[in-house]
């Protein structure tokens, strides 16, 4: 890819085909002071404002800029590496992480270790790279003190408050509003599958765990329902295409809201996946069409139990789990109560917490 200039008029070569640039194009991105404020990088003036007649008067590359002057006087020397990355129309820092496949067979995932300014260290940036590519990761030695997972969250980005309060405590309690509160199994799922939007990471810090059951266990919902779409795209489609609601009902409150199982993006490629059967219902549709979608759903659910399709572990004391609820179902193995305390808690944080940490540090390291 690269930038020419012919007669006052700039292009875009890809390599496989050349674009005139537009001129308005490039007026709009003049960064001198006193267009352009440095510390937040916003504008300081209006574009849409502006008169849409601007011509090039004069262009030339010089140092690895495009030095432009327009026709109503501004001059501006613009980057050309940066205009080069905004011709490629692709997410540089997160889409360019690539999802890893995993099954049972994971092993060897590296765990990271809390230390003293965390938050802003290479280390940070390692891990959340991580987690873009398995979907979760495991930080050790997390305080448990003072429901430091809220600090934690909020040292990423910003917590997502929901009616389960900032913050939740999981352990076994009488009259539970969720399974999670019970010392039951709980099979693979995401959670608040009926909210809109669905929180995106959940975080979970075990604080105490005396018991010999409660393993936590993880699917990748992204291998699983890739492998489905090479076995049976049939049934791929068909969960991919029928939204079903999903529905949680509280003393206090009724959510609710309509998705498919997998969800994909524009692109027909893989988004998100939503799964807690216990809380979906299935629209009525044609009876021939129900039958494929139920023989579907049941294959899909085979496939999120199935052991060759999950990892198990067991948290133990300041080890804190983060994981993307658009990509990884969880669940829990049962435990008794009898044999001690098992006490968790988790919160939620969304997308654009990660995001924006791991491209302040990819700034930061100059990575």
């Amino acid at each position: 890819m690269k930038i020419e200039l012919n007669e006052n008029k700039v292009f875009f070569n890809n390599g496989e085909s050349v674009q005139e640039i537009h001129p308005f194009w490039l007026r709009e991105r003049v960064d001198g002071d006193e267009f352009l404020d440095k510390g937040t990088q916003q504008r300081l003036f209006d574009p849409s404002t502006m008169n849409g007649e601007i011509i090039i008067k004069k262009a030339q590359i010089k140092n690895g800029f495009l030095e432009v002057d327009f026709n109503d006087g501004v001059n501006s020397k613009l980057d050309i590496t940066k205009l080069e990355t905004e011709f490629s129309n692709k997410d540089t820092v997160i889409k360019s992480i690539p999802k890893k496949k995993w099954d049972s067979t994971l092993k060897n995932i590296k765990n990271f270790e809390y230390k003293e300014g965390f938050f802003e260290s290479k280390e940070m940036y390692d891990l959340l790279v991580s987690f873009y590519e398995f979907g979760f990761v495991v930080i050790k030695n997390v305080p448990t003190e003072n429901n430091y997972i809220v600090k934690f969250a909020n040292s990423i980005g910003s917590v997502r408050r929901t009616n389960f309060g900032e913050h939740f405590n999981v352990k076994s309690k009488s009259n539970p509003n969720d399974l999670a509160y019970t010392t039951l199994h709980l099979s693979p799922h995401t959670d608040n599958p009926y909210r809109n939007p669905v929180p995106c990471i959940q975080l979970l810090h075990c604080i105490e765990n005396e018991v010999k059951g409660g393993f936590s266990t993880l699917v990748d919902g992204y291998t699983v329902t890739e492998n489905l779409k090479k076995d049976n795209p049939e049934f791929y489609k068909i969960l991919s295409e029928v939204k079903v609601r999903f529905k949680f009902t509280d003393r206090s409150v009724m959510l609710e809201d309509w998705s498919e199982l997998i969800h994909l993006d524009d692109n027909k490629e893989f988004k998100q996946v939503r799964f807690s059967p216990r809380l979906d219902y299935v629209p009525v549709l044609e009876k021939n069409k129900l039958d494929l979608y139920y023989k579907a759903r049941k294959k899909l659910s085979d496939l999120y139990n199935s052991e060759k399709n999950r990892i198990e572990f067991k948290l133990t004391p300041k080890d804190l789990m983060m994981m993307d609820n658009y990509r990884v179902l969880h669940g829990r193995t049962k435990f008794d109560p009898k044999e001690g305390k098992r006490f968790l808690q988790g919160c939620y944080i969304d997308f654009d917490s990660t995001e924006g940490k791991l491209r302040h540090l990819k700034r930061k390291f100059k990575l």
